[in-house]
């Protein structure tokens, strides 16, 4: 496969020029002593497209249906968030799916190398770097936080969600996507271990997949299911439910 790709940011940009240069993944092939702590830095972001659709199962599916669920749910004069939306995929996906809806397209990371790529791409999306966690939200009818949360704190994950619940319009929707750990412990590490047989069909060496695993072992924190829907409940949710799994990685769909 070519180092140098270009990849499509989600299906119906396929017909455009909304594509965004990238290089294969292989940050973690070679054997180091320490792995230094995973975070988006400039490095990341050069293979980022690459590396989550090689690890992430079902990861696509998740990016076009998050077009799908907005064009049903946003309401025209409101916010529409991708909040931690790394290079923009998601909220790309909605920009397609809504074709000129007057509704407020926005993607917030706090990584300065993510904004600084995603900037580069004609789109008429608002781009901000900062903290979800203390940037404040306007109305909002759909909120989109795709594989982000589980890099939160875990004291932080709840007052996050009240923020978005209370930003949300009645009937607003948040999308939230996440890894998943599992309550029985064998079933876990079955999951883990064929989660490790997915990114080696992908590609990946034994070796980058360990190494990658001891980088962000303390960086991303899962949590079960059962974890998730209360705490959409606590955060004042009508209702919620899951939409989609691969194997540990889980995608909600909460209204307010």
């Amino acid at each position: 496969m070519p180092d140098n790709i270009r990849i499509a940011l989600n299906d119906r940009s396929l017909m455009t020029d909304k594509v965004i240069n990238t290089h294969r993944d292989t940050l973690f092939a070679e054997l180091v002593a320490e792995p230094s702590t995973f975070s988006f830095n400039d490095a990341v972001v050069d293979v980022f497209p690459d590396m989550i659709q090689r690890s992430v199962p079902g990861y696509g599916t998740v990016v076009r249906m998050s077009g799908i669920l907005s064009e049903q749910y946003a309401q025209e004069g409101t916010h529409v968030y991708d909040l931690g939306c790394s290079l923009g995929e998601s909220i790309r996906s909605v920009e397609a799916a809504l074709d000129g809806r007057d509704c407020h397209l926005v993607g917030v990371d706090n990584s300065p190398a993510m904004i600084d790529k995603v900037r580069t791409l004609k789109s008429g999306i608002t781009w901000h770097l900062a903290d979800i966690t203390t940037m404040p939200l306007e109305p909002s009818s759909v909120v989109i936080m795709n594989f982000t949360l589980q890099f939160i704190p875990i004291e932080q994950r709840l007052p996050l969600l009240t923020k978005i619940r209370q930003a949300l319009i009645p009937g607003g929707l948040l999308i939230l996507s996440e890894k998943l750990t599992l309550p029985d412990p064998d079933m876990n590490a079955r999951m883990i271990d064929l989660h490790h047989d997915f990114k080696r069909s992908q590609g990946y060496t034994s070796l980058e997949i360990a190494q990658k695993r001891d980088a962000i072992e303390n960086v991303l924190i899962p949590e079960t299911a059962e974890a998730h829907t209360q705490r959409l409940d606590a955060a004042g949710f009508s209702c919620s439910s899951s939409w989609f799994q691969c194997l540990n990685f889980a995608s909600f769909i909460a209204v307010a």
